[in-house]
């Protein structure tokens, strides 16, 4: 398969269309996701204004991410076409993308207001090794991966990489969410976050697990 040929397709549509159909995507996507860090903030009315803004960006990051997880597998399942890559979940994916990183620039000012470092060493310069580090490290490096998929999420990217090598870099999805949901679990008890904010962290994560392995077995039985 050439890499022109996995491009995101069109078919009889004009590029006038797919740029309306994207542009749609993103102004959807962006009200939702600012009406979603909205919410999240005014469930946390005790907390100063930086902090509610690292909440607020916390979790609609984490449902964008999911969501753009479980389009892979709704289409297999649903035996819809699934191709390599293509406008919807490439656009959830940068939206997803860019609250994550809104989230760890915001979140490394909560705490220890203007010394960021401190989150990864302690006064004395050695790594932190409690709970507090790990939560630090793996969010840290998730950017990292958000960085890199964001950007992944262009045709031209796909272009110049080839199929081959820009899905094996595109993978790095799969270690992003993990790591976020490492980080988000030592925060839930960093900050002895109630059980809803649990129940919902933990049944997003479930939810994209149960569906990623079926969408796999289902992908096993196909090949078969």
């Amino acid at each position: 398969m050439s890499s022109r040929a996995s491009l995101p397709q069109v078919g009889s549509r004009s590029l006038n269309n797919r740029f309306r159909s994207r542009l749609l995507h993103h102004v959807v996507f962006g009200v939702g996701s600012l009406a979603l860090i909205i919410v999240f903030m005014r469930l946390f009315p005790k907390r100063d204004f930086i902090s509610q803004i690292s909440i607020g960006t916390a979790y609609p990051a984490l449902f964008l991410t999911a969501a753009a997880l479980l389009l892979g597998p709704f289409n297999v399942l649903w035996q819809k076409p699934n191709p390599v890559s293509y406008d919807l979940r490439r656009d959830l994916g940068i939206w997803a993308g860019i609250i994550a990183l809104v989230h760890t620039v915001v979140g490394l000012n909560v705490h220890l207001r203007g010394k960021m470092w401190l989150y990864f060493v302690d006064e004395h310069h050695h790594l932190r090794r409690d709970a507090f580090g790990f939560g630090n490290y793996t969010g840290g490096v998730a950017a990292l991966v958000f960085v890199l998929l964001l950007a992944l999420s262009n045709d031209l990217s796909l272009r110049r990489l080839g199929v081959e090598r820009w899905k094996f870099l595109q993978r790095w999805a799969y270690a992003g969410v993990a790591l976020t949901v490492a980080h988000a679990i030592a925060y839930q008890h960093i900050e002895k976050r109630i059980s809803p904010f649990q129940v919902v962290l933990y049944a997003t994560a479930g939810i994209v697990l149960a569906f990623q392995i079926m969408g796999a077995f289902k992908n096993r039985q196909k090949a078969q």
